[in-house]
């Protein structure tokens, strides 16, 4: 039997048995998202990308599925906000501003809080949501089912699926959601950290940047006036402040300069001689 927050006071009609073609079909479905998880290559894909794929596979494995999206938290400071990545249809991301914006409430923010998968079968008439709830049942849709990704026992995020009709979602849909969400939580946080590791990359690379052109640009100040490099350098600095510019844009501005110059004598003949006299 499938562990997940069922709707309460819901007494949603019994399921038809699934007969055994279609019980093979939802496995072939759940072994084809899984194989596709599987495949997810970073690459020079960005991260919303990846997480694009990873919402496409869910539709594909959870039976029902009408729309699906993968949400994030994000931990700035000592407040952690969950945050929408990808989702499968522009309904789906009408959604995710209603639960993480608007009301800060629904099915994703309680299966994150509680670790276990949440469902809900007849939106409109649950009271775990009041506001949400109501307000996505407008909309049309009436099943969710939300379940967390779990590495090493703690919630990275979520994978929220929904369809229009009532009760979509039964014990059989959460189980083969169950079994996708583990393999996708580790492809999430995967591509998760390859896109930080690939951020940091990136910012050493620019420090590394900046730095040679801060000190280019001190090598040029010191050679027009004979400055020491920490006067030069402090030079740099008043300007930055004074102009309300980076340090980095001072210095390459200033290294542009002196190369236009000695462009420039280079193309008027004498002009090295003239200068030096």
């Amino acid at each position: 039997m499938a562990d997940y927050d069922a709707q309460p006071d819901r007494c949603a009609s019994p399921q038809p048995e699934l007969s055994s073609t279609q019980l093979e079909a939802d496995d072939s479905d759940l072994h084809a998202g899984l194989i596709g998880l599987a495949g997810i290559v970073a690459g020079g894909r960005g991260v919303r990308e990846l997480l694009g794929d990873v919402a496409d596979f869910a539709v594909q494995a959870i039976p029902a599925v009408k729309g699906a999206g993968v949400t994030l938290l994000d931990s700035p400071g000592d407040v952690t906000q969950p945050e929408a990545w990808a989702a499968t249809a522009q309904f789906v991301r009408d959604i995710d501003v209603v639960q993480y914006e608007l009301f800060k409430e629904g099915p994703c923010i309680t299966c994150m809080q509680t670790g276990r998968p949440t469902v809900s079968g007849s939106l409109g008439g649950d009271s775990r949501w009041p506001h949400f709830a109501g307000r996505v049942a407008r909309m049309g849709v009436h099943s969710v089912v939300s379940f967390p990704l779990l590495i090493d026992g703690q919630v990275i995020g979520a994978i929220n699926a929904y369809a229009y009709e009532r009760d979509a979602f039964g014990e059989h849909a959460v189980q083969l959601g169950s079994q996708f969400a583990g393999p996708a939580a580790v492809s999430v946080f995967n591509a998760k950290l390859l896109a930080d590791a690939r951020g940091r990359a990136e910012n050493l690379q620019r420090a590394m940047s900046s730095r040679t052109v801060i000190d280019q640009a001190i090598g040029i100040m010191r050679s027009r006036s004979g400055a020491s490099a920490e006067e030069a350098f402090d030079r740099l600095t008043h300007i930055s402040q004074a102009e309300n510019v980076k340090l980095r844009v001072v210095a390459e501005r200033l290294v542009a300069e002196a190369v236009n110059r000695a462009r420039a004598r280079r193309r008027v003949p004498g002009a090295a001689t003239a200068e030096g006299r």
